[in-house]
Parts: C-alpha cells; sequence; structure tokens
C-alpha cells in the first residue's frame, strides 16, 4: 500500500467521537458522471448510480431521479460536488455540464445548500497531492479511516466514484468544523479553495445541525 504524505497509518490515528457522524448532521457527496456517478449518504454508505449509453440523455433523469430519492430520504444539511475538470474535451463538457444542471436543479427542489470542489483541490485535501491518482485517493480513505470501497477501481486503477464521493462528504464535514478524522491542518487548509455556500448558509448549516 502506498504511503500518503500527511496521514498516519490507521492504529496512529486518534478519531475518538469523529470515527462516527455527529448527532444531526447530515453530509451528502457526489461524484457527477453520465457513466457512474459516485454517491456517498450521509451515513457514509456509497454506492454508484450507472448509466447506459444507449439511453442517451435520458440517463439524466435517471442519475437526476436517483439522487432526488436520496435527498428525499436522507435530508442532507449540505451536499458537496466535484467541480468540473479544468481541461475536457468539448463532448465531454457538453454532457457533464447537463449533468450538473439537473442534478443542481433537484438541490435547488429540494432546499440543499451545495458547495463545488476543483478536483485538485480535493485531491490536496485527501492525499497532499493535486495530481493524486485514483489508488492513492483509495489509500488515503484507508489511512485516514480504514474504509475501503471494493469494486470501486478496475484492474488499470481507474474509476474511484465511491472513494471520490466519500471524500467530498468528509470535506463538507471539515469545512463546517466537524471533521470525522484528524488531518493535517496545511492539508484542511486547501478547502478554502473550494465554493462554499456564503457565511450566511453555513451557519444556516450548523444551526440546523445544533
Amino acid at each position: 500500500m502506498t504511503t500518503i504524505p500527511g496521514l498516519l497509518a490507521p492504529g496512529g490515528i486518534s478519531l475518538g467521537n469523529h470515527r462516527t457522524t455527529p448527532a444531526g448532521f447530515r453530509v451528502m457527496g457526489l461524484d457527477l458522471s453520465i457513466a457512474s456517478t459516485g454517491v456517498c449518504l450521509p451515513d457514509a454508505t456509497t454506492y454508484r448510480i450507472k448509466t447506459r449509453a444507449k439511453d442517451g440523455d435520458r440517463r439524466l433523469l435517471h442519475v437526476r431521479d436517483d439522487i432526488a430519492d436520496d435527498l428525499a430520504a436522507c435530508r442532507p444539511h449540505l451536499a458537496v460536488i466535484e467541480d468540473l475538470p479544468t481541461k475536457m474535451h468539448a463532448t465531454a463538457l457538453k454532457i457533464i455540464g447537463k449533468l450538473h444542471g439537473v442534478v443542481v436543479g433537484a438541490l435547488l427542489d429540494a432546499e440543499v445548500p451545495y458547495a463545488y470542489v476543483p478536483p485538485a483541490t480535493l485531491k490536496q485535501f485527501a492525499a497532499d497531492k493535486g495530481n493524486a491518482t485514483k489508488r492513492e485517493m483509495a489509500d488515503a480513505a484507508y489511512l485516514a479511516a480504514g474504509v475501503e470501497f471494493p469494486g470501486d477501481l478496475n484492474a488499470k486503477g481507474e474509476g474511484g466514484d465511491m472513494c471520490d464521493a466519500w471524500w467530498l462528504r468528509a470535506a463538507g464535514h471539515d469545512w463546517c468544523g466537524l471533521p470525522l478524522f484528524d488531518m493535517p491542518q496545511a492539508q484542511r487548509d486547501r478547502l478554502s479553495k473550494a465554493d462554499w455556500p456564503d457565511a450566511y448558509v453555513q451557519r444556516y448549516v450548523m444551526g440546523a445541525a445544533a
């Protein structure tokens, strides 16, 4: 297993009461993809929303409706979404842009505040490397909290949708002052680069969790 800079081995972390979700506070992580969206629910359950290319734009409805069902069931105080990559082919950008639009619409309908975290920022927060690989992200999750995501990575080390969604949820907890595990402050500080709800919304989120 790769050693991730800035993180300790599982036995060396003192998690205390942060090993479980702080009572009353609910964050959802969303790694949006038209083919395989990673979702991390407020109870830390992760799963993927898989779609079929032959269904065309109806895949957008599949992802939107599944997430809308989760929002109704879990009623999160905050959703954290991985932002679009800075470099993307025009065709892929068009498709993922549509997906972000319908998902944000579902969040607005449910009155759930949402944040956007750039991919490089999420990697810096999780693994202290802006170009961390999918395997390094998975290793960082294991080192931080002892969690694993069976079937998330293929033989080539590709995928990682559930792991990314898990880290997005962790980022939301950290930003709101309710971290799930110990991390170096330098890595936490990277989250300031993300697009969080304004201070009023942050106070609302924390007040709802009280």
